[in-house]
């Protein structure tokens, strides 16, 4: 696409019927990339399980309850881990939907989040395992054994965990969410840091209604990274707000000298 295509680009109005086929399709492909990857997840799943266990449950049994237990645990695992690793994709997949609105010159903004998307969900499951996890499962157990023995189910243990893993790995998307947003004209760095009050009260809810055990703790392991990344997010935005507005200036400048030129 030349600079004059971009300069002078059409937004083709599409039919509901044709928006409606276009959902689908990006809807299909999110579908089979998950699935994809499900199924490619689905036989090593075991030996990540049994890995998890030794790793957060270590010294404690885990017992199936039922003997569709494992299954159903490997399929859910499967299906997450599709989710988290096809994320940069799915992302993808909405940008594309909505892109006909869009200039053209914004459109190429998806392909530069695709690494970073990888990087934060990577960072944000790194994050799980060594910070968050073993901390809050060590406190649940200190409650447990004060009490009762602890007998934990394969399935409801491991979705536990599960569900932790795939929440900070789309946490950790924030900033990639914000900076798309930004660069939509949806928001603003000034705007943000107006409404911070309401970002940490809206985090701290956030993290209550997320926590899959109710835990404080466990709420502010999921709220205050949230805030951290809201933070950075600004940041990086105040920075890429100058350049976008130089891109601008030197695109509206740009037909102007060459009418003179031509003169």
């Amino acid at each position: 696409m030349t600079s004059d295509d971009e300069a002078f680009w059409d937004q083709k109005e599409m039919p509901f019927t044709e928006h409606l086929r276009e959902l689908r399709n990006r809807l299909l492909i999110a579908l089979a990339t998950v699935g994809g990857i499900a199924v490619l997840l689905f036989w090593p799943s075991q030996y990540v399980i049994r890995w998890m266990m030794e790793e957060y449950f270590r010294g404690i049994e885990l017992h199936a309850f039922g003997p569709a237990d494992v299954i159903f645990t490997e399929f859910k695992f499967s299906v997450i881990g599709g989710i988290v690793i096809g994320l940069p994709l799915l992302l993808q997949q909405l940008w594309l939907f909505v892109v006909p609105a869009v200039h053209p010159r914004t459109r190429r903004m998806v392909y530069a989040f695709i690494a970073p998307s990888l990087l934060l969900a990577g960072v944000g499951l790194a994050f799980a395992h060594f910070v968050v996890i073993p901390r809050v499962i060590a406190a649940l157990l200190s409650i447990t054994d004060a009490v009762a023995t602890p007998t934990f189910g394969v399935a409801a243990t491991l979705n536990f965990v599960m569900i932790l893993l795939a929440l900070f790995a789309i946490i950790f998307q924030t900033p990639i969410v914000l900076i798309g947003l930004a660069r939509l004209g949806i928001v603003t760095a000034s705007s943000l840091m107006q409404h911070r009050r309401h970002a940490i009260f809206g985090f701290f809810v956030a993290g209550g209604i997320a926590a899959p055990d109710g835990n404080p703790m466990t709420m502010a392991l999921l709220a205050i990274p949230m805030y951290l990344l809201y933070e950075i997010s600004i940041w990086i935005i105040l920075l890429l707000e100058r350049r976008w507005s130089f891109d601008s200036a030197a695109t509206r400048r740009s037909p102007s000298s060459e009418s003179k030129g031509s003169g």
